[in-house]
């Protein structure tokens, strides 16, 4: 992962500031303190003397480059990728929100303010934090809040209208369509030796009666050696293999052995992360379920699969039910394919109009409180103004030249 943002470089012309434009911008930059970011990052007190010299093109650049600067840490947060810690998400606001087109709408329109408030996440937890803010009883608190308002805005600055989120330190998973949660369910999610990554893969469908392929990592715990040394044993807990040593594969077929349980969503990603079932339900009843190899374990599989199968997937619960009873394997695809949050948010809404504080299971809090201290990410977007255009020359040797005139005609 690298330690700062891209950099995309347009060759435009210096966009024109006008003072009212450019007051508005310092204003909001003078208050960005209620946004979690600092002012300081900004150098407000450069842009006020740019305003007050009589230097448009000084202005211009001074005003354009902290509008872009700011602009990016509003949409996209100010910690640098190597303070965000097991973050993979993807973020598609960069190309549904181009920052230069923004900039010039809001120049054209004398909307400097409105555009950039309107960058915050529109979600309403994000709002519940940004107003928590204001009350925090201690600098500790502050920060905490901070640093999750910076975790929503490295996702996407809408969730979409149908969704799966889960939030790891809250241990628990909800589904969520037409912006109401339909439905919610406690998690198991991977210890802190194997933590749960936070990534958004697209959900594709459901899987009932699942087989289970398992990775080199959990054949190496102990399966690979079951298998050498009592065959008989692995094959009663519904285990097939080919191969042996470095080369052995390993899968466990549907039953009541199974770990991924009676269901599996199916969502491609490269950290074979997924939303499953399991045998083992009494792990459910702890206050802290930081059990899991990673994946995460969603209780009442049978509830949440059903939903998903006749909300999203268009079957009847007859189907359903005939499929699980089947004891096969089926599979569910979705109408569409809709995004999956798995998140890591410390701080969340009390229900009361305050906020909560959740253990921070993975210590991933401290890095990104750290980089408070140190500059933030880089600007997506710089400004290079047009180059001047180039006048061809004429090799010296290839120059044609006209006889002088005799005089005679």
């Amino acid at each position: 992962m690298k330690d700062d943002a891209p950099v995309v470089a347009v060759r435009i012309d210096m966009p024109n500031w006008t003072e009212e434009n450019a007051t508005a911008l310092l204003s909001f930059i003078e208050k960005v303190g209620d946004e979690g970011l600092f002012a300081k990052d900004y150098y407000p007190d450069g842009l006020a003397a740019a305003i007050l010299a009589d230097d448009q093109a000084a202005l211009d650049k001074a005003a354009t480059d902290r509008f872009l600067l700011l602009a990016t840490h509003l949409r996209d947060g100010r910690t640098p990728n190597a303070a965000r810690k097991q973050w993979f998400m993807t973020d598609s606001d960069g190309d549904s929100e181009p920052l230069l087109s923004l900039l010039t709408a809001a120049l054209g329109a004398g909307t400097v303010h409105e555009t950039l408030a309107s960058l915050d996440p529109v979600h309403p937890d994000f709002a519940v934090l940004k107003a928590s803010l204001k009350t925090a009883k201690t600098p500790a608190e502050a920060n905490a809040i901070r640093v999750n308002m910076e975790r929503w805005r490295w996702m996407p600055r809408s969730l979409g209208e149908r969704y799966v989120v889960s939030n790891v330190p809250e241990y628990v998973t909800r589904v969520v369509h037409g912006g109401t949660t339909i439905a919610t369910h406690k998690a198991v999610v991977g210890k802190s030796s194997t933590p749960t990554p936070q990534l958004n893969p697209m959900a594709t469908g459901i899987i009932v009666n699942p087989t289970w392929t398992l990775p080199r990592s959990i054949i190496n715990e102990g399966i690979g050696a079951t298998i050498a040394r009592n065959p008989a044993s692995a094959r009663a807990q519904g285990y097939t293999w080919t191969g042996s040593g470095k080369t052995l594969s390993v899968v466990q077929q549907p039953g009541a052995n199974n770990a991924l349980g009676v269901m599996k969503m199916e969502m491609l990603n490269e950290h074979a992360i997924y939303l499953h079932d399991t045998p083992s339900k009494g792990a459910f009843n702890a206050a802290a379920r930081a059990f899991s190899h990673g994946c995460i374990r969603t209780e009442r599989a049978l509830h949440f699969s059903g939903l998903m199968a006749v909300m999203f997937a268009g079957k009847s619960p007859e189907e359903f039910g005939e499929a699980i009873a089947s004891g096969k394997t089926t599979r569910f695809g979705f109408d569409q394919p809709f995004p999956v949050y798995v998140a890591y948010w410390t701080m969340v809404p009390d229900g009361k109009g305050g906020v909560k504080k959740l253990a921070d299971i993975y210590g991933r809090d401290a890095p990104v409180v750290a980089s408070f201290a140190k500059p933030g990410r880089p600007t997506a977007t710089i400004i290079e103004p047009e180059p001047p255009p180039v006048v061809p020359t004429i090799p010296t040797a290839a120059r044609v030249t006209t006889p002088a005139t005799s005089g005679i005609y």
